[in-house]
């Protein structure tokens, strides 16, 4: 079998992270997010992974296929027809993604109905913010309704497909969208099936997300492969830290941290220090960047590579700690010398 990642676009949401990495390498539970994919691929053989940019890894081969112009989510098929064209299903991913991987399950259910297509979908509570599918008791999807404003069903595309290879026959060399140009056609000849995700899932193209991704997935860890957590009387809940990472006596970690000093729902990546005293919570900070003493970043932050962060001197009277206003901007950004 073969699989196509579609890793195009801008990476917009999740600046400044993406102005100095592209969005399928920055790092999501100490690996790159297309690595949480290609590991998921290897589980049911798939012998070929086809990218815009990446290496040979993981002991399979690896193909790029590069867009000169965007060309949506259906385009890239296109582009990749020869790479795909062998006769066999093929994976299709979209690299925001992240969630329990049952590909062997989706490929059975996908070869059991013999239909064209098969779209992984996954419930959740606020459908009107969504294209809803609607299928039938078997799966068979029966339309797609954008952003209802009245409830219809819960059940939503969660950005992974396996297709026959007839559906290349439907796509052309051009600007298209899988979902609004050729879904919608399938779905009226009846070649579109839909199965239901039964795990944890979540689109993390943005940071807010990509945070509550990172619960989600610490929490699946914590069921599935609890050896791979960091354990100690350090550690609250679930942490994970990378070998690399320095730390230091007095550090409480956790809850739901990935790598770090004293932090609440946030993410270090690499070569990040932290000083004495710093409070970071619900937060991203980039590669190489220093957090000084008694810094506190608001919830949502996302921060570039290679920065410091210096609190303007606002101080708490009762304690002397600097502290943020409610809605404020409480730190300058100062590129670091080595960059």
């Amino acid at each position: 079998m073969k699989a196509l990642i579609l890793v195009g676009g801008f990476g917009t949401r999740l600046r400044p992270l993406t102005l100095s990495c592209p969005k399928p390498l920055v790092e999501f539970c100490n690996k790159s997010i297309v690595m949480h994919q290609i590991e998921a691929l290897v589980a049911p053989q798939v012998m070929l992974a086809a990218l815009e940019s990446m290496e040979e890894k993981y002991h399979i081969k690896i193909s790029c296929s590069h867009e000169t112009e965007p060309l949506g989510t259906a385009g890239p098929l296109a582009l990749a027809r020869e790479l795909l064209d062998d006769g066999d299903p093929f994976f299709v991913f979209n690299s925001d993604v992240i969630c329990e991987y049952r590909l062997q399950d989706f490929l059975d259910f996908h070869k059991a109905h013999g239909a064209e297509g098969t779209l992984l979908v996954t419930r959740v509570d606020e459908p009107s913010k969504y294209g809803v599918v609607i299928s039938n008791d078997d799966g068979q999807i029966q339309r797609f309704v954008e952003k209802p404003r009245e409830y219809v069903g819960n059940k939503i595309n969660a950005g992974i497909y396996i297709f026959n290879r007839e559906v290349l026959d439907r796509i052309q060399l051009r600007p298209t969208s899988i979902e609004k140009e050729v879904f919608p056609q399938m779905a009226a000849e009846r070649t579109l099936f839909s199965m239901v995700l039964s795990g944890y899932w979540m689109d993390i193209g943005q940071p807010k997300d990509f945070l509550s991704g990172m619960c989600l997935h610490l929490d699946f860890v914590e069921r599935t492969k609890p050896e791979t957590l960091s354990i100690g009387d350090k550690y609250i809940g679930n942490v994970m830290v990378d070998p690399t990472a320095v730390i230091g006596e007095g550090c409480l970690i956790g809850p739901n941290v990935v790598i770090g000093v004293r932090l609440s729902r946030a993410t270090l990546l690499r070569g990040v220090t932290v000083r004495a005293h710093a409070w970071i919570h619900s937060s991203i900070i980039g590669w190489g960047s220093t957090i000084g003493r008694w810094e506190t970043l608001i919830p949502a932050q996302c921060v570039a590579r290679f920065f410091y962060f210096l609190v303007p001197n606002r101080r708490d009277h009762r304690c002397g700690r600097r502290r943020a206003g409610k809605g404020r901007k409480v730190y300058q950004r100062r590129p670091h010398p080595a960059a």
